[in-house]
């Protein structure tokens, strides 16, 4: 999901933006919907990438990235959530816990959760290709590594033949001629 490194998060401004380009003090970016609204984001606005976001977990990794869970959730789901951020906590923590079995409930807030599905809801609408996408490099990458392995079974090293070990030693003196007088 390399779109996640173009994706932006702005705090206090609901849903996505594409990041457009860097200016000396901030960023240009694009709402991801049909009116394509840019606007400029200061530094002193708190952007955050989606490839750098994570869900804290209990497991022996902390946190779990963004793109993992998305990946979660549309394996379990599809492009139909059963949930919404108008569902209740319990339903939202149970969703959750089906997508991250470990996640911390204590670090991992509703809000969390209604902003993780307001995102998977934004991301699918609008880059549904991303996650068809990943099933094709996954299916490409499974074959290849088929491949790699059935080659490798095919192509046999030959066994070099040992030689003597009085070979080897008359091979490693230097030849010299010898004299041999009479008298």
């Amino acid at each position: 999901m390399e779109l996640l490194k173009e994706i932006a998060s702005v705090s206090g401004k609901g849903g996505l933006f594409r990041i457009l380009k860097p200016t000396r003090n901030g960023v240009i970016l694009e709402t991801i919907d049909e009116k394509k609204t840019k606007l400029a984001a200061n530094s002193n606005e708190r952007v955050s990438i989606l490839k750098e976001i994570s869900v804290y977990t209990t497991g022996e990794e902390s946190s779990k990235s963004l793109e993992e869970v998305l990946r979660s959730i549309h394996k379990l789901f599809g492009f139909d959530l059963k949930v919404s951020t108008k569902s209740s906590d319990a339903e939202l923590r149970a969703f959750m816990e089906k997508v991250v079995s470990d996640y911390d409930a204590e670090r991992v807030y509703c809000s969390d959760i209604k902003k993780l599905i307001s995102w998977y809801g934004i991301l699918a609408k609008n880059f549904s290709e991303i996650f068809t996408e990943e099933k094709k490099t996954e299916e490409k990458k499974e074959v290849a590594k088929e491949a790699v392995e059935e080659a490798a079974l095919e192509v046999k090293p030959k066994a070099k033949a040992k030689e003597p070990a009085k070979e080897k030693e008359e091979k490693a003196k230097p030849k010299t001629a010898s004299k041999t007088t009479k008298k």
